[in-house]
């Protein structure tokens, strides 16, 4: 029996020890510091990162294709593109602002190459935001025929609304409310000043308010 293994218990295996080990590590350093251990050649340190932000990558793709599969491939691409760009990375600005300009200029580049294209999926914009002050309820299995088909026909028009904005508007406000970005870091991302941010998700917002004023 190893020694400090309680008796009747598995030892935990060396490598499995150091993987948990590392993982503990990363976890104390900030993701810029990661993300230069990747360009030093750190493959558990991208795994690492890669399993953290996943999940809201995807998202955030889903969010501008609205295909769960293209959604799934795209972050992968994303990932891929973090990997071979791995050696020019600095840490001048948050790995997260440099993560999602890459995503969002890929999802620009998707956009346009598929815009004639009419998506079968629709969107699950259904969290309330204080910002639109548009709140639209989650589905309830209370709700009567009536009322479920005028909750879809409202997450139809805000979908609609939100994809009919102009395309800078649309991204910050797909950063701002589904991935909370604060306005710094979506500046960044944008190529912006924080104060024209602040104008444009102001203009968004005040359009999103206007055209779906009928279902607030």
């Amino acid at each position: 029996m190893v020694a400090g293994t309680a008796p009747g218990v598995s030892p935990v295996p060396a490598a499995v020890r150091g993987e948990l080990a590392e993982s503990g590590v990363l976890e104390m350093l900030s993701d810029a510091e990661v993300m230069l251990r990747v360009a030093a050649g750190d493959d558990s340190a991208f795994d690492y990162l890669v399993g953290k932000y996943r999940r809201p990558i995807i998202s955030f793709m889903y969010r501008m294709t609205h295909n769960q599969a293209v959604a799934e491939e795209m972050a992968q691409e994303v990932f891929l593109r973090v990997y071979r760009s791995r050696r020019n990375y600095t840490a001048s600005a948050k790995f997260t602002t440099w993560l999602y300009r890459i995503a969002t200029n890929l999802s620009v580049n998707h956009a346009r190459d598929t815009k004639h294209e009419r998506p079968e999926n629709t969107v699950n914009l259904d969290e309330p935001d204080v910002d639109t002050g548009m709140t639209v309820d989650v589905a309830d299995g209370g709700l009567n025929a009536e009322q479920n088909i005028l909750r879809r026909e409202r997450l139809a028009a805000i979908r609609r609304q939100v994809e009919a904005l102009p395309e800078r508007q649309r991204m910050a406000v797909l950063m701002h409310k589904y991935q909370n970005m604060d306005y710094k870091q979506i500046a960044a991302v944008l190529k912006l000043s924080e104060s024209a941010t602040k104008s444009l998700l102001f203009r968004a917002y005040e359009t999103l308010r206007e055209t779906l004023k009928q279902f607030v």
